[in-house]
């Protein structure tokens, strides 16, 4: 009887080791998934503020172009920009401080 006893705790404490290996190869495992979605939720907003710069600059550029569609404005963002003048007019340039 005594080899019995003997038989079962030895079973008994495999069957513990195996237990708590299983146990925590689980939790190593779940452990690993939870900071891969962490990482993704964090880069997921990092990319929806930068898709939202984005989407304002690209109002800001379509708002340039339709500006420069008018002739007006593109005379008068010449004259500013590159110092060109109109027929008899005089360019004067100040120096900023």
């Amino acid at each position: 009887m005594n080899k019995n006893k003997k038989k079962s705790r030895r079973r008994f404490f495999l069957l513990g080791i195996g237990s708590l290996l299983i146990i925590f190869a689980t939790t190593f495992t779940v452990g690993k998934y939870w900071i891969e979605i962490i990482e993704k939720y964090r880069e997921m907003s990092s990319l929806e503020n930068e898709m939202i710069d984005l989407r304002e600059e690209e109002e800001k550029l379509k708002a340039d172009a339709n500006k420069l569609q008018n002739p007006d404005y593109i005379a008068r963002y010449a004259r500013e920009k590159y110092l060109y003048s109109k027929e008899g007019e005089y360019i004067l340039q100040i120096p900023e401080e």
